[in-house]
């Protein structure tokens, strides 16, 4: 073994699951953030915890709101989440920028892309300073599946976005 540094270790621990962290803005829109970095925390309660960087706009909605939902976005929005994880939501509506089929959860006003695979709604329970970024520590509320959608996958260093096949 050589000595390396931390990104280039998540080169060799690909893939990783992506997620878009879909918040409400105040204007009542969704705003649609790529994280790669997410994971189960607990199945009793059933808790997930994901990391966004500080500057995050789509973390400055669920630190204000406290609610999120995070989804595995589908293969047929690939450039979908490439796009949304280079644009801010602050000054930009994603949604129709990237032209993105929503759809409507029951018991949220947050909406999701029609092509996710899973969505698991939350309510913030807390977050915390690490480094650069906020571990944001959510309790799930509810979970939906679509098994005909394939699951994207950040791929060497988070150079590609695709499924595994």
């Amino acid at each position: 073994m050589k000595k390396i540094n931390l990104p280039q270790a998540s080169g060799l621990t690909s893939p990783n699951p992506v997620t878009l962290v879909c918040t409400e803005k105040p204007d009542g829109s969704t705003n649609l953030a790529t994280v790669s970095w997410w994971t189960y925390l607990s199945f009793n309660p059933c808790m997930i915890g994901y990391a966004m960087a500080k500057t995050s706009y789509s973390g400055e909605m669920v630190r204000t709101n406290k609610q999120v939902i995070l989804t595995v976005p589908g293969e047929k929005i690939a450039d979908v989440a490439v796009g949304c994880g280079s644009t801010t939501g602050r000054n930009t509506d994603k949604v129709n920028k990237f032209q993105v089929e929503m759809q409507k959860l029951p018991n949220s006003s947050i909406e999701i892309p029609l092509h996710s695979r899973v969505a698991i709604q939350c309510k913030l329970k807390e977050f915390v300073e690490v480094g650069d970024h906020y571990l944001y520590i959510c309790d799930v509320e509810e979970v939906y599946g679509n098994e005909d959608e394939k699951a994207l996958f950040a791929w060497n260093g988070y150079s590609e976005i695709r499924p595994v096949k």
